[in-house]
């Protein structure tokens, strides 16, 4: 591996529930969004973005929160999590009784912030603040995503200093990690090794998560370097589904089973089952009625089981 040490071991944070399916044009049923759930559970996934507790005008497809989050299995192994934009939305999602943990979000550009959000980019940053704060209150856990960390669809470049000074004041009000989001995919492994360098250096001892979308095609480049630099958590959306109804042009997120073959392959652990991640790509496909993005749905692990091998010889 080029001579530099890399971990273990990753955390994968499942979240296609959430931005998986918040931008797609078909409405998926809450009784699929709990069987997605459900099967990303059986793939191995022990934290899930559930739903997000947004204005439904907005974002319809998450307008079934409360029902979704009444129909989550009894798992004591699996964390919940709901994305949350004020205090209304942590109020909404502390309410439900079976919301683990809170998700803020922070978006480092003026312009997004009021496109995403509706407030400031300062503003973001005291709304992620008071979330966690409500959060710890509840007796819950608390984490913070900092949007459009690698580049802005409105404002275009993002200055490092200004995310790093936002994830150095967020990590005062406590979360148990910080994420950086390439939001519209625009990211490249030189800058985001510099940044998850920088950031991690920052706030540590709280690690850094990673939100990287494949819209040009560098998202799993973009995880491997967060991974050299320190980077110990991954966000990933089963089939690669994903994207921001604010962010022209955000596509699909890193597909889970892209990562997952990407990183097993290397002798790093994600504590995922590819066999059951692929099922679960074709599964949802079904549901909505169209191939997906990611290319380990498409081609199949490696190598090939026995079985599948045998098959295609008969």
């Amino acid at each position: 591996m080029s001579g530099k040490m890399y971990t273990a071991s990753i955390e994968m944070v499942e979240v296609s529930p959430r931005d998986g399916l918040q931008n797609e044009r078909t409405i998926v049923s809450t009784a699929h969004k709990l069987g997605l759930i459900e099967r990303a559970i059986e793939s191995g996934v022990r934290r899930i973005e559930v739903t997000s507790f947004v204005n439904p005008r907005a974002v319809p497809q998450m307008a079934d929160a409360e029902e979704v989050c009444a129909g989550l299995p009894q798992r004591g192994d699996v964390t919940f999590i709901g994305l949350v934009m004020n205090a209304r939305g942590a109020d909404r999602a502390i309410a439900t009784g079976r919301i683990d943990q809170l998700g803020a979000v922070a978006v480092a550009t003026d312009t997004f912030a009021m496109a995403n959000q509706g407030q400031t980019s300062d503003g973001s940053v005291e709304a992620a603040q008071d979330i966690i704060r409500r959060a710890k209150d509840a007796g819950l856990t608390a984490q913070a995503t900092i949007g459009a960390s690698f580049g802005c669809p409105f404002e275009g470049e993002v200055a490092e200093d200004r995310v790093v000074a936002m994830a150095e004041a967020i990590a005062e009000a406590g979360p148990i990690e910080i994420a950086l989001a390439d939001t519209i995919g625009v990211g490249n492994p030189v800058h985001v090794e510099r940044l998850v360098t920088r950031v991690r250096e920052t706030i540590a001892p709280l690690p850094v998560r990673v939100h990287f979308h494949n819209t040009r095609g560098t998202g799993l480049a973009n995880v491997w370097a967060a991974i050299g630099a320190g980077a110990s958590i991954v966000d990933a959306s089963i089939g690669g589904l994903g994207g921001c109804p604010f962010a022209p042009g955000a596509a699909g997120n890193v597909a889970t089973e892209d990562v997952a073959y990407m990183l097993e392959r290397a002798g790093i652990s994600t504590g995922l089952d590819l066999d059951s991640l692929i099922a679960t790509n074709r599964w949802l496909a079904g549901v909505m009625d169209k191939q997906l993005p990611a290319m380990v749905g498409k081609a199949g692990g490696f190598p090939r089981p026995e079985t599948e091998r045998k098959e295609e010889l008969a």
